[in-house]
């Protein structure tokens, strides 16, 4: 499950599952290794990418994943969008901070759109505490018509009514000693 020289998880992975379900549901690609991020965010494709750093926050929960998933319905979408979990898969995000985010201290939940392997939008955590995650998602559609070609929603919106959002607070999830 884990390299030997890895960070392990902070928390229970059976408690994070259903917030990693909840973006994976709609399509996004979980990178859990260094290697998996680099592989997606080296490539010089003209491709899009909107990454987001998933959280066991609040703020993850009643803002950041919502509104990354609705934002995913809009009619253009990023080519490729990846996830990488705060305090699980800890390599990987401190990977992603430190060779493609370097220039924004970290922040989780957050959210990033790369085009052609370069850094072009980045939405860190306190410009996502406290809003709706309507107005996110309107943000991010504006965004996305600016960057992005590929013709969306990325699941149907008969399948995204059956979306459960995870709403639990990571406060409560016990952290690993």
């Amino acid at each position: 499950m884990f390299e030997i020289n890895m960070k392990p998880p902070l928390y229970d992975p059976e408690a994070v599952q259903p917030m990693r379900d909840e973006l994976v549901f709609v399509g996004f690609q979980e990178t859990r290794t260094p290697q998996q991020v680099d592989e997606v965010l080296s490539q010089k494709n003209e491709e899009t990418v909107f990454v987001v750093i998933n959280s066991v926050c609040g703020c993850a929960a009643g803002s950041a994943r919502p509104a990354a998933t609705l934002a995913l319905q809009h009619h253009t979408i990023p080519d490729k969008f990846i996830t990488v979990f705060a305090g699980m898969d800890r390599d990987a995000v401190d990977f992603l901070r430190e060779k493609y985010l370097s220039q924004y201290p970290p922040s989780s939940p957050s959210m990033a759109l790369f085009e052609n392997g370069e850094l072009v939008y980045f939405l860190p955590r306190h410009r996502i505490e406290g809003r709706y995650p309507e107005k996110i998602a309107e943000e991010l559609k504006s965004v996305f018509d600016k960057y992005c070609k590929r013709k969306g929603p990325s699941i149907s919106p008969e399948k995204y009514a059956q979306l459960v959002h995870a709403i639990s607070c990571g406060s409560k999830i016990q952290i690993n000693t």
